[in-house]
């Protein structure tokens, strides 16, 4: 989920998302990003997100439990669910909608995700919502019990939000020893400090990892699958001008759609098998 708000880009999005054509499962992965219940417009982005790739570098099999972290618009959703929902288990981890101080647009969002999943409840009807915010909603499942935890392009949210470090900690507790942590985020130029993720959208790679070590976490290695050497980083609204956002409509769409989405690291950090 990678907008400067949750709601406005993400409400267009979700209601095209409730149209998409449901079905119950999927064997393969290949079968679950090829199905009908994808969104057009969704999968039109396979060329910048790779799904089949990551998940597979990610280690995702459709007998585990897997954790999705804010899911924004639920375009993983849409294969996930499919794929986890005969032999596995899917958590998806959304913004605390529920905290007394949610703002309008976060509550918004959830509830477009929740009628995006209802429209379709022969793909969804086995997907199990908790809720994140730390420090007061950190348990995405039970303790010990995920196979992966998957976040898609959030980690500058927590920056902004101050609870980075509590996110990775979360994300610890879920997992089983051995569990994998895959983190798909946009790569900030090497140097590039805090303040300029904040305001850019854009994150070190070298933090993400710190926060990783810090919580306990093993890096077990980088796939170059979503890089984007197109991606110059040095937008006037940060990595929000790129598509999908296009912060700025019509002013160089071209030029912008040339570029494609930003370039993204794409990590993955295992928890200790000998870890309690």
């Amino acid at each position: 989920m990678s907008n400067h708000f949750v709601a406005p880009a993400l409400a267009l999005a979700l209601l095209s998302g409730v149209m998409a054509t449901s079905t119950a499962s999927a064997a393969t992965l290949e079968e679950a990003i090829k199905g009908p219940q994808r969104t057009p417009d969704y999968a039109q982005r396979d060329r910048y997100r790779h799904p089949e790739e990551t998940l597979s570098f990610f280690g995702v099999k459709p007998n585990m439990a897997v954790v999705e972290i804010w899911p924004g618009s639920g375009w993983y959703s849409e294969i996930l669910a499919p794929y986890l929902r005969d032999h596995g288990k899917y958590y998806v981890a959304t913004p605390a909608a529920s905290l007394p101080d949610a703002s309008p647009g976060t509550k918004n969002a959830v509830a477009m995700l929740h009628a995006k999943f209802d429209a379709a409840p022969t793909a969804y009807d086995k997907v199990t919502f908790t809720e994140f915010r730390p420090p007061l909603r950190t348990e995405i499942a039970p303790a010990g019990t995920a196979d992966v935890v998957l976040t898609f392009r959030n980690v500058h949210n927590w920056i902004v939000g101050g609870y980075e470090q509590d996110a990775f900690k979360a994300f610890y507790a879920a997992l089983k020893p051995g569990g994998v942590l895959g983190v798909v985020e946009h790569r900030a130029p090497e140097g590039m400090d805090l303040a300029g993720t904040k305001k850019s959208g854009y994150t070190s790679a070298g933090y993400v990892k710190a926060l990783a070590h810090a919580a306990g976490f093993t890096f077990a290695g980088e796939s170059h699958v979503n890089d984007n050497p197109k991606d110059t980083k040095d937008y006037a609204e940060g990595v929000w001008t790129l598509p999908p956002t296009l912060f700025l409509k019509e002013t160089d769409r071209e030029k912008y759609l040339a570029i494609g989405e930003s370039d993204r690291m794409t990590l993955k950090f295992v928890k200790p098998k000998a870890a309690k």
